[in-house]
């Protein structure tokens, strides 16, 4: 089998971290979609090991926390009744915590929307940061049990709580009802009031739609296996953190945060190699 160079490997790369599906990458690149494919699975990853390596002792201070929504193999409504019981299919929910200050994303999870990925994203935050921060997220009740499992009470904790109108017509159904008001509930320690947003996160689940074609809503490009869709968002998250230069920043969040000096190129991402023995 022949094996792509890092140039090859770098263009089907960039092609996916901005918003094209496998099939566009096929048309743009000229490789056959098993390679594209193989590509994403590899680097995809390599980069999820390297960024859990990277993401350590972080020195974030405000971070905001939400899930996003979309579907694997298909919505949850229409699983045919000999998959009902099959995990990985239907509705997916990725959560996503981001620093309100560098725009950086320390950590991610991929999973359903109970209380036990609630527990497990939260987990993970918790153990990639350096020392107490102010932490918001919206009032979904699993944050609750997951926070106070996880920090305890060494945390400034609060809820942003959104109270919505009537839905007032089916064509908004992918849309929220109009937002008639918030209210900021203190959970734990003594979180500033001025802080209490989860606007930067629920900015960047935009950003996450345009950049990444599994999350395009009406579209074929959604994930047919949970593990695909699971390596697409570490190429993305990896990207996202240190190549892309955000605008207000202008550096890109890891270098804002400390993590690294430098921006990297999508050839960098390209050469990395999975270090995990399993």
């Amino acid at each position: 089998m022949n094996q792509l160079n890092i140039q090859e490997r770098a263009r089907i790369i960039a092609c996916l971290v901005e918003g094209c599906s496998l099939r566009s990458t096929v048309r743009l690149t000229g490789f056959a979609k098993r390679t594209v494919s193989r590509v994403m699975v590899e680097t995809g990853r390599a980069c999820a090991y390297h960024h859990d390596k990277l993401m350590r002792n972080l020195t974030c201070k405000v971070i905001q926390v939400d899930e996003i929504w979309n579907f694997t193999y298909c919505k949850q409504a229409n699983i045919p009744p000999h998959l009902k019981d099959v995990k990985g299919i239907g509705d997916t929910w990725t959560w996503i915590a981001i620093d309100a200050n560098t725009k950086l994303i320390p950590s991610w999870h991929v999973g359903d929307r109970s209380e036990a990925s609630a527990s497990l994203f939260i987990g993970d935050l918790k153990d990639r940061l350096a020392h107490r921060i102010q932490l918001t997220s919206d009032g979904y009740r699993p944050y609750l049990e997951a926070v106070e499992s996880a920090f305890g009470a060494d945390v400034d904790y609060a809820m942003l709580i959104k109270m919505f109108g009537k839905q007032q017509n089916f064509e908004a159904r992918y849309s929220p009802p109009q937002c008639i008001g918030v209210r900021r509930r203190k959970i734990t320690g003594k979180p500033d009031r001025k802080l209490i947003s989860t606007s930067f996160v629920e900015c960047h689940n935009l950003t996450l739609r345009m950049n990444n074609r599994r999350f395009t809503r009406l579209s074929t490009g959604y994930s047919k296996k949970l593990e695909n869709l699971k390596h697409s968002l570490a190429l993305y998250f990896f990207h996202y953190n240190f190549c892309r230069i955000h605008h207000t920043l202008r550096v890109t969040p890891a270098m804002e945060s400390g993590v690294t000096n430098r921006v990297w190129s999508v050839e960098e991402m390209a050469a990395l190699k999975n270090e995990n023995p399993k």
